[in-house]
Formats: C-alpha cells, structure tokens, sequence
C-alpha cells in the first residue's frame, strides 16, 4: 500500500514546518498540510481565555481543556477523511501527551498507510529558533524537546539540530512508498 500519511512529530521550533514544505517541493504528488497551529488559529479567541480551551504560560507551558480536545479530536478525524477520500497530507504536529497523543492520531488514522517521523532538535538550538521567530512562548521549544517523544514509535527519526530541513525531508521522502 502506498503511504498515504506522514505524522511529523517533534517540540516547538524543532523544524517541522520547514520539513513540510521541503516535502511538499521533493514528493512527486501534491500533498496537503494539517498543522496543528493552524488548527489552533482557527479556533476562536476565546478558546485561549477558558480553561476549557488552550492556555498559553509565561514559563513555555501549554494546557489543554475539554473543548480544545473536542474540536481536536474533530479536526484529526476531518484530516484522516481527506485521506480517505485520496488527499495525501503531512501532518505537523505536538505530541503534548506522547504516547497518549499517537494513540489518538493511531485511531483517527486507522487503516490508512501512515508513516510516523519523529523531529527532534537539541532544546538550546530550538530555543535559539524560539527567540528568533519571536511569535512563541520563552521556554516552549525547552520544555517540549524531549517530553513530546515520550513512548512515541517512529518509523523514522530525523535530527535538525545539524541538519537542514531539505536533507531531513529527502530522508522522509526516501521512506514514501
């Protein structure tokens, strides 16, 4: 079967979203991408002032409420239907949760010929890219370096620390059936 699905998961400011649109430019088909910040952007303001929705703290910290899981579990499963209806898409995601967080993504993927990529990035180097994009939380990309891999099993790992977004997309690429 051909993969219909890349998972990308890894901290803020780990490099994701470069990884994304080297993908989108290297894979021979169109593929869709389902960000989860763009899923949080289009939510309502007020999703982010209830502690039903998503909390942002001064420290790095993200929080998830009951109505933020609602509307995000909603959204995986419109994600997972695109593919179903034959859409290739590279979800760039934040396992908060870990292992919980793919075993949500599992179910919602269910059946579909997933390939699962951890994106890791030393915490001082995706710090360093926090600062510079100077549109995150201080402390976001330290605090979710490592805790976002967590009992996660990957397919493939890819490390940006050194590397550059374009040579970690060949290597996902070369993993594409």
């Amino acid at each position: 079967m051909a993969t219909q699905v890349i998972v990308l998961n890894g901290g803020s400011s780990s490099g994701k979203s470069g990884i994304v649109r080297c993908l989108q430019a290297v894979l021979p088909d169109p593929w869709l991408a389902a960000a989860v910040d763009s899923l949080i952007e289009a939510m309502p303001a007020s999703m982010q002032t209830s502690d039903a929705g998503i909390g942002f703290a001064a420290d790095g910290g993200v929080s998830v409420g009951s109505q933020f899981r609602e509307l995000e579990a909603a959204w995986m499963e419109g994600v997972a239907a695109m593919a179903r209806a034959g859409a290739r898409v590279i979800i760039d995601d934040v396992f908060l949760g870990g292992a919980a967080s793919q075993e949500r993504w599992r179910k919602a993927l269910g059946g579909l010929d997933v390939l699962w990529v951890g994106v890791r990035c030393a915490s001082e180097v995706a710090a360093g890219r926090e600062v510079a994009r100077g549109d995150r939380a201080g402390g976001m990309a330290a605090l979710q370096a490592e805790m976002v891999h967590r009992g996660v099993v990957y397919d493939l790992e890819v490390d940006t620390t050194h590397r550059e977004s374009l040579d970690c997309a060949g290597a996902v690429a070369a993993r594409v059936t």
